[in-house]
C-alpha cells in the first residue's frame, strides 16, 4: 500500500514529532502542511487567529505539497487540537483533496481537550475508508511531555 503522510505542526512541533515517529515506521513519503501567509509567531496572536478561523470555518489557502493524493493508496492525516477541532490548514488539505476510494489514518494531538478533532476530520473525507484513528496526548500547559503511554502509542503505530 502506497502510503503519504502529511500533518500540520505550528507551535512545538508534537504533532511532527508523531509523524516523523509514523514515518520512521511505515516508510512511505512525508510532508508537512504550511499555509501560504503564516501565522504570527506571537503565540496569543496565532491563538487569536486561529480560534476565528475555526469557528467560522476559515480554510487558509496552502502551499503546494510535493506530492500528488491521487497516487496513493493510504494518506495518513495529522493536526494539532485548535479551538476543539482540526487547525484550519488541515480543514483546507482535507477539503482540496478528493479522498473517495482512499485509505485515511487521522490522527491529532491535544493537550487535554480533543474536542471533535476525529468526527471533524472523517467528515471532511467524504467516501474514504477511515481506519485506525488516534489520539495522542501532550502536557497541557502546551509543552511537549508526552503524555499518551508510549507502549499504547507504539503499538498503534505498529497497527500501521
Amino acid at each position: 500500500m502506497k502510503t503519504l503522510i502529511v500533518y500540520y505542526s505550528w507551535h512545538n512541533g508534537n504533532t511532527r514529532r508523531i509523524a516523523e515517529m509514523i514515518h520512521e515506521h511505515t516508510g512511505g513519503d512525508i510532508c508537512a502542511i504550511d499555509t501560504a501567509v503564516p501565522y504570527p509567531s506571537e503565540y496569543r496572536k496565532a491563538s487569536d487567529q486561529g480560534k476565528k478561523e475555526t469557528e467560522t470555518g476559515y480554510m487558509p489557502q496552502l502551499k503546494e505539497i510535493p506530492y500528488n493524493v491521487r497516487d496513493y493508496d493510504r494518506i495518513i492525516v495529522g493536526t494539532p487540537t485548535w479551538w476543539y477541532t482540526m487547525a484550519p490548514a488541515v480543514l483546507s488539505f482535507l477539503k482540496n483533496n478528493d479522498f473517495t476510494g482512499k485509505t485515511v489514518v487521522p490522527f491529532m494531538t491535544n493537550a487535554g481537550w480533543p474536542g471533535t478533532v476525529i468526527e471533524d476530520m472523517k467528515k471532511a473525507c467524504p467516501g474514504a475508508v477511515i481506519e485506525h484513528p488516534f489520539e495522542v496526548l501532550f502536557d497541557s500547559d502546551g509543552g511537549s511531555e508526552l503524555k499518551t503511554p508510549e507502549a499504547q502509542l507504539n503499538r498503534w503505530i505498529s497497527s500501521l
